[in-house]
């Protein structure tokens, strides 16, 4: 088991709507937000991007510019944090994608491991939205990881499926990623991985040894076991408004702050302290920390 406990805060995801829930869209509601998870234990951050227009801020961007600024208000706002930036897109036009992982350089950036089908079922049966396909080709993600290295990132590899854990595995033993890779499981959206904690073990069994792991947990009050057994197995933590909306007891949470401290709740329980950010880049093998722009 990892002693200390590295959290990941994801601030505000590509799906939630502003209009609907208390998610942050600028650089200024970015940092406040970051504040409140950074003081409740998180020393990295995963962010998307919101378009800044008027009633346009639940919609995806790509824009260099806006990277910078709310990387810098966020730093600003967390001396020593630690940058995740997404890098998902739906087709094959993701050039916005590499750009603001070259030129802004993050510590870390996703890399979307494998392709999936997005699925989701209403009650009655029919679908929440249109199928649709994630598509991450080899060439998609080898292109994720040249960019990384390109701003001097290191990629996380989102992992959604049992089949994209393994291909992570290949990757590696390929030469496509030279260092060893680090996994992010991604469970409980309805068409991938399902947020069971029995999966662990079989996953853990599947990664490469020695790679660091951490656990995305997508749903509602039900996550909180599979966090538990996360914390309990060793893994880094990651919550957030991007993953969940409820806190332990059902509650609806308002802040990422209040999220993140459920989850160093749940590592302390498990025996693990919370690790600062200068802890978190020496277990992630990163540079020391960056400053503010």
């Amino acid at each position: 088991m990892t002693d200390k406990a590295v959290i990941t805060c994801a601030l505000n995801g590509v799906l939630t709507d502003p209009r609907q829930h208390h998610v942050p869209v600028t650089p200024e509601e970015m940092a406040a937000e970051a504040k409140a998870a950074y003081d409740a234990g998180a020393s990295v951050m995963h962010i998307h991007l919101r378009h800044q227009g008027p009633g346009k801020g639940h919609l995806p961007s790509w824009d260099v510019e806006l990277s910078k600024a709310v990387q810098a208000a966020i730093r600003a706002a967390c001396p020593g944090v630690i940058v995740n930036h997404t890098s998902g897109v739906v087709g094959p036009d993701y050039v916005g994608a590499l750009a603001c992982i070259r030129e802004t350089r993050p510590e870390i950036a996703a890399c979307n491991a494998g392709s999936l089908n997005y699925l989701k079922l209403k009650a009655d049966g029919a679908w929440a939205w249109p199928p649709m396909l994630f598509d991450n080709s080899v060439s998609k993600v080898q292109d994720y990881i040249d960019a990384t290295k390109d701003g001097g990132a290191k990629p996380e590899f989102e992992c959604f499926d049992v089949g994209i854990v393994r291909s992570v595995g290949m990757y590696w033993r390929n030469g496509m990623v030279a260092e060893t890779p680090r996994y992010n499981f991604v469970m409980g959206v309805a068409s991938g991985m399902p947020a069971d904690p029995d999966l662990l073990p079989i996953l853990l069994k599947l990664k490469l040894p020695g790679a660091l792991w951490q656990v995305t947990a997508i749903g509602r009050a039900e996550i909180w076991p599979l966090h538990r057994a996360c914390a309990e197995l060793g893994g880094c933590l990651r919550t957030g408004l991007e993953d969940t909306f409820y806190l332990p007891d059902g509650a609806k949470a308002t802040s990422n702050g209040q999220l993140v401290e459920a989850a160093a709740r749940l590592a302390r329980e498990a025996g693990r302290e919370i690790a600062s950010p200068e802890e978190a880049r020496a277990m992630l093998g990163l540079a020391i920390s960056r400053l503010p722009d």
